[in-house]
């Protein structure tokens, strides 16, 4: 009897004991609501895919999804007012942003009118003869300056913008030591490029296109690309869309590819370590749409593009699972940033070069491109 009445007040404070540990120790579950709604380009024509929509709580934790390829997006997003930012290819030259007022467990729905991605990018484009990639952009709703070759020649017109559009058949027989130069120069510093067909010329050399390995000219080093200008009019079907971002945002991983004029640029060779396969031949495999982030052989100086940006910068966030996520924030958000481990730079481009896009197809002539068209879009916004 005496051991029981010992024992009972014993295990009672143990118990009393635990109780206060698991007190003290538990975290408060922030509370959320959900924000609802639907990313269209600037226009409103078109829904906008694969973009990162993002908000930050008090305690600088990321809270993001992506939209799916109608524009359709869903965030549980820590309560009370936030800032509401959605941002393709990073941030840096498309992204718009709102005030948003989150309340616990009710659904915001933003207007359709509101949630309209943004131009922030300086883009121009040298015209061609086969293809018009600036009539996309405008489509859209975007801005776009035509400049010509010899404006590529001078680097105080080609580093106004941050992303030029180099269309098929553009170059024919122009060439430029200047240029090449400048282009270099142009990307590493932080521009974005894309070429199609033909104007592989003005990446790997060539006067019009290029007809084998090893051109004169260009600025892409001849071992991490060759293209020759051997393919014939086709259509390939079932083209495989092998970048899972890419499949995600378009919403199908294959299409018909027609090549509808009589000559066309095969890739012939590549480096696997120096480009991304994004659209390859379902049976040669050949790449029908490269990318590349690795480019840095020109002479770095100040980053490129026009005073639009000044306020901005573009960091590597790593969320709470580790993953790094390349955001563009405002520049007076960088300290907290740079408390929380982050570092400035895209997480995927340690040397801040620009973007270079290259694809085998464009918008040719009769217009009439498919899905290839969407592919087209999202380069634009993706640069």
């Amino acid at each position: 009897m005496r051991i029981k009445s010992i024992l009972v007040p014993f295990l009672g404070l143990v118990f009393l004991m635990l109780s206060c540990s698991k007190d003290d120790s538990s975290t408060p579950v922030q509370a959320t609501g959900t924000i609802k709604g639907k990313l269209m380009v600037k226009n409103g024509s078109k829904p906008v895919g694969g973009a990162l929509v993002f908000v930050f709580d008090d305690n600088n934790k990321l809270y993001y999804t992506y939209t799916q390829a109608n524009g359709d997006f869903s965030l549980q997003a820590p309560i009370g007012q936030r800032k509401l930012q959605m941002q393709t290819g990073g941030g840096a030259n498309f992204r718009t942003s709102l005030q948003v007022t989150v309340v616990k467990d009710q659904t915001l729905t933003i207007d359709s009118s509101l949630s309209r991605l943004d131009q922030v990018a300086n883009m121009a484009y040298v015209a061609g003869y086969y293809d018009e990639i600036q009539d996309i952009v405008t489509g859209l709703g975007y801005t776009i300056t035509q400049i010509t070759n010899a404006d590529l020649a001078d680097y105080s017109i080609v580093s106004q913008f941050d992303i030029i559009f180099l269309n098929c058949g553009a170059k024919q027989g122009y060439v430029n030591a200047a240029m090449d130069t400048n282009l270099a120069n142009f990307v590493t510093n932080g521009g974005s490029l894309y070429a199609s067909d033909w104007a592989v010329a003005y990446l790997t050399g060539g006067g019009s296109n290029s007809h084998d390995c090893g051109e004169t000219g260009g600025f892409i080093p001849d071992d991490k690309l060759c293209s020759k200008n051997i393919g014939a009019s086709t259509t390939i079907t079932g083209a495989q869309v092998t970048d899972a971002n890419l499949a995600t945002a378009l919403g199908f991983s294959a299409l018909d590819i027609e090549y509808n004029l009589g000559s066309w640029q095969n890739v012939f060779s590549y480096d696997a370590t120096y480009w991304d396969v994004m659209v390859s031949d379902p049976v040669s495999n050949q790449p029908l749409m490269i990318k590349t982030n690795s480019f840095s052989s020109g002479t770095v100086s100040d980053p490129v593009g026009d005073n639009e940006n000044d306020g901005w910068i573009t960091i590597c966030h790593t969320d709470d699972s580790g993953s790094p996520i390349t955001i563009t924030i405002e520049e007076s958000e960088w300290p907290s940033h740079e408390a929380h481990g982050d570092s400035v730079g895209a997480c995927t481009n340690t040397n801040n070069s620009g973007t270079i896009y290259y694809t085998t197809f464009h918008n040719h002539a009769n217009g009439n491109i498919g899905n290839s068209g969407l592919i087209l879009e999202y380069v634009i916004l993706n640069l």
